[in-house]
């Protein structure tokens, strides 16, 4: 075993056992097992205890009760079980291999000779089918078998997805009309409205089902309308228009609702001409208006992907969320809804890379891969970059004339933003150094700064820069717009970071 500033073995077979594709359903198993590691890491295994995973890893509140909340002890079962499955099977032959020993939270990595299981073959498990198909958070290689297996396993999957939202074991696989099962504190359900069948996994790895917890309305589709503003087009080909309802079933607890539209019929060069006024609606959470006078095409234009969000949305005293979409002028639509667990009076961090996969740092926080914008160019950089706590969050850039669109509910944000001058400087391709590159960063059209340099910021070139502006708040459409607009060369970014501000 290495010392505090010595894991490479260590850090080695954690990113394979990422990579192996075991956490694909289980994106919050890999959470949990990042943040231990990352603990242990960096020498702070006194810290890896019950109450602080409940609140740093798995989101829970800070008035967590470990004696009325089983989460953590659940989660750490689970994950030993898919460790054990992992060195019976395909990790069987690695020469270190990590455990969590019962009853304990510090991990432990061990030689294979001392590892404590024994090397029998078991079937994988996939009987969790509430969970989320996602990229893992190092690899985007995914499942490691061969094509007839991974396709059986995907099929099983979805089958046990879909039974998991029907009641019993011998219910239809149908999707049913009205709400028929409660979702646990940590699920998040997401609907594609107006899609009969069938189950799609977007790039992020999220599962999105056919439509349900439905009444009234009907299914429409456009699959082969382009929506623009977004790199998940299969969520708006379909939707519920009408005057219609959902009830959906959730377990007590507060939520984060975010509604997805796309205005596809009227508007320039849409089939029914118009514009602003062609359709106004209402949505309404368990009675309480979330949308009043609601216009998509004045909200975001024509063709171009919407998304609103809400929090602290909670089930109604029957256990259910009732959302209704009611007209004003012509039909009500909605493409797909999306709840998942949130403390109250916050929004869900917000964390992206400009990477085109999923990043988790060493504080085991998983950084999406890159969406929300429009204009520039991504690139990886592979120059090692000083002074940051995560190297590889600086090994992709966007760079050009850059546009962040990013849906938040009402309230203050604090925003952080993650650069590195690796273009210009002394022996780089460019030469140059300050004031060769300069750019100004706008929010909602109000200037954060103007002419900024990176390289003058952060004192030389390859060198991680950190920069935080507080008290933020959404447009009236519900969006924070992050603009970086060059002035000399290029605007760049790595990485960005929406939090709420702090009260």
């Amino acid at each position: 075993m290495g010392s505090t500033s010595d894991f490479s073995a260590e850090r080695s077979e954690l990113a394979a056992v990422l990579a192996s594709g075991i956490f694909n359903r289980a994106p919050g198993l890999a959470q949990l097992l990042c943040y231990v590691c990352a603990r242990y890491f960096e020498g702070q295994g006194e810290q890896i205890k019950e109450y602080n995973i409940a609140v740093e890893a798995l989101g829970r509140a800070a008035a967590f009760d470990q004696k009325k909340d089983s989460i953590v002890r659940v989660e750490a079962h689970r994950l030993r079980k898919r460790l054990r499955q992992f060195y019976q099977n395909e990790g069987a032959s690695h020469s270190l291999q990590i455990e969590i020993p019962p009853g304990q939270y510090i991990p432990r990595f061990l030689p294979r000779e001392n590892s404590s299981e024994a090397v029998t073959p078991v079937a994988p498990d996939i009987s969790v089918a509430s969970e989320p198909m996602v990229q893992n958070p190092i690899s985007r290689i995914g499942v490691k078998p061969g094509w007839a297996a991974a396709v059986a396993l995907a099929a099983l999957g979805l089958l046990a997805a879909a039974l998991f939202f029907t009641r019993g074991s011998g219910a239809s696989s149908a999707p049913p009309a009205s709400g028929e099962a409660s979702a646990s504190p940590t699920d998040t359900v997401r609907i594609l409205a107006g899609t009969a069948s069938g189950s799609y996994t977007d790039r992020l790895g999220r599962v999105w089902l056919p439509d349900r917890f439905f009444t009234g309305g009907e299914a429409r589709s456009d699959p082969n309308h382009a929506i623009l503003g977004t790199r998940e087009p299969k969520i708006y080909e379909s939707r519920r228009q009408g005057t219609f309802r959902y009830d959906i079933a959730l377990a007590p607890g507060t939520y984060q609702l975010s509604l997805h539209f796309a205005e596809t019929y009227y508007g320039e060069r849409n089939l029914a001409g118009g514009g602003e006024t062609s359709r106004i609606f209402q949505v309404r959470a368990n009675g309480k208006p979330l949308l009043v006078n609601f216009d998509v095409v004045s909200d975001v234009g024509p063709s171009l992907a919407d998304i609103r969000v809400f929090k602290d949305i909670s089930p109604a005293p029957d256990g259910k969320l009732h959302l209704e979409f009611l007209a004003q002028v012509n039909d009500p639509f909605v493409n797909a809804i999306e709840i998942a667990p949130s403390n109250p009076g916050h929004m869900r961090p917000i964390r992206i890379v400009c990477q085109e996969r999923q990043f988790a740092d060493r504080a085991g926080r998983v950084w999406e891969a890159d969406r929300f914008f429009t204009g520039g160019q991504l690139i990886l950089r592979s120059e090692p970059v000083l002074e940051a706590a995560d190297p590889d969050l600086y090994s992709g850039e966007r760079f050009g004339n850059i546009l962040y669109t990013i849906p938040v509910p009402t309230g203050r944000y604090d925003l952080t933003l993650h650069f590195s001058e690796r273009w210009f400087g002394p022996g780089k391709p460019e030469g140059g150094g300050a004031g060769s590159r300069l750019f100004d960063i706008l929010c909602n059209g109000a200037a954060l700064a103007r002419n900024f340099d990176v390289f003058r910021e952060a004192g030389g070139f390859d060198r991680a820069l950190v920069k935080t502006f507080r008290g933020l708040q959404p447009n009236p459409q519900g969006k924070l717009a992050i603009a970086l607009v060059p002035s000399a060369n290029y605007a760049c970014l790595n990485a960005l970071e929406v939090v709420d501000s702090a009260p």
